[in-house]
């Protein structure tokens, strides 16, 4: 996968100066690039390596000086995530996906395989199943009855698709991600503990034991065009209607989605976010690492949630949140100061009692004299 430097500059939409008919195979970083390498050092932090490597070429950051790096070439860069993302588009060889179906994949005659896709080793794909035209099924896949796979799907080993769940077109899934398993409902015949402890905000009081009845999911999953999910992701299938994620959402490795969420466009769901039922999430909304959502809560259009942050209460659209429960971020930030200043705060308050006692003391005393 060879490029040349003006073939790169022109796919970046960046400008090049000295030898543009140099190629290059792969990036690297720039203290170990060797010759057929493109260096990368987009900003001023990174250039010193230039010199300790042996790149011919470089992406720089503007305004560098690369012939003094020793470079015969270099390409300039104006936002190196953006610049990133193109060249890693251009290195990237793929999974090695390249064509036909293996002999132990098992597809049931009513499924429809579209033109050019491609089907790996000990495959299942269900009755009335639908894939797309160009996707690409990695090794020990699962695609289960009258699931539809848009075209140009990629899904890494192990990911499971389960039945009646409909996808959108460019799809990826990283391995071992589960999609359309049932949600996690129960309820008991009477009154439980927990909904007893929910209703009083405290103690439910005596309540007799009683077993969890299921509640089946009878929907399925409906995601748009666009969409990644991470290794080892779950997304349940609804209770009645479908879970919903939008177009062009993205969701890292371990997101658990519950039944019934709602999830809008463009989002970013970090690693380890939880959401759990019937929560309804806007378009571009971007969630850290770790953090969560209450069942049946709302967060709206451009939110941004924190890492580790827990929304128990519907957040504004627009709005950046922080902390274990979720606030406004300027008003966490004036809580951690606050929690910084209790040790010194309590060691003052101890000084005054003491204080205080010993004034008491010398009153008392006072009191007691002829």
């Amino acid at each position: 996968m060879a490029h040349s430097v003006s073939e790169i500059a022109a796919a970046l939409g960046a400008r090049f100066e000295g030898r543009g008919d140099i190629r290059v195979t792969a990036s690297a970083e720039p203290a170990v690039a060797g010759p057929e390498h493109l260096a990368l050092a987009m900003s001023p932090q990174y250039g010193e390596g230039v010199p300790q490597g042996q790149a011919r070429a470089a992406v720089l950051w503007e305004g560098a000086d690369w012939q003094a790096l020793g470079l015969e070439a270099a390409i300039f860069a104006t936002r190196p995530r953006l610049t990133l993302a193109v060249l890693s588009r251009l290195f990237d060889p793929g999974p090695g996906l390249t064509e036909g179906r293996h002999a132990s994949a098992v597809i049931d005659p009513s499924a429809q395989i579209g033109a050019d896709a491609v089907i790996g080793a000990f495959c299942v794909i269900g009755a009335g199943a639908v894939i797309g035209a160009g996707a690409r099924l990695a090794d020990h896949v699962t695609i289960g009855e009258d699931a539809v796979i848009g075209a140009d799907a990629l899904i890494l080993s192990g990911v499971r698709i389960g039945a009646r769940v409909k996808i959108g077109d460019r799809f990826i899934a990283q391995p071992n991600a589960v999609i359309g398993g049932d949600g996690f409902s129960f309820v008991t015949e009477s009154t439980s503990r927990v909904e007893l402890a929910r209703s009083a905000l405290g103690d439910p009081g005596e309540t007799e034991p009683q077993p969890w009845l299921r509640i089946h999911s009878l929907g399925a999953v409906s995601i748009g065009d666009d969409v990644e999910v991470g290794a080892n992701t779950t997304i349940d299938r609804g209770t009645v209607r479908d879970t919903r994620i939008g177009n062009g959402t993205k969701l890292d490795n371990l997101v658990m989605v519950g039944h019934n969420v709602v999830i809008g466009e463009d989002c970013l769901l970090c690693g380890q976010v939880g959401i759990a039922g019937s929560t309804r999430i806007g378009n571009r909304v971007v969630m850290g690492g770790q953090s969560g959502a209450n069942d049946n809560t709302s967060i709206g259009d451009d939110a941004v949630i924190g890492g580790s942050a827990l929304v128990i209460s519907n957040v504004a659209a627009g709005r950046a949140m922080m902390g274990s429960p979720a606030v406004r971020m300027e008003q966490h930030v004036e809580i951690y100061k606050a929690q910084r200043r209790l040790p010194r705060m309590a060691k003052k308050l101890a000084e005054l009692q003491k204080q205080v006692q010993e004034l008491i003391e010398k009153i008392d005393a006072s009191d007691t004299k002829p």
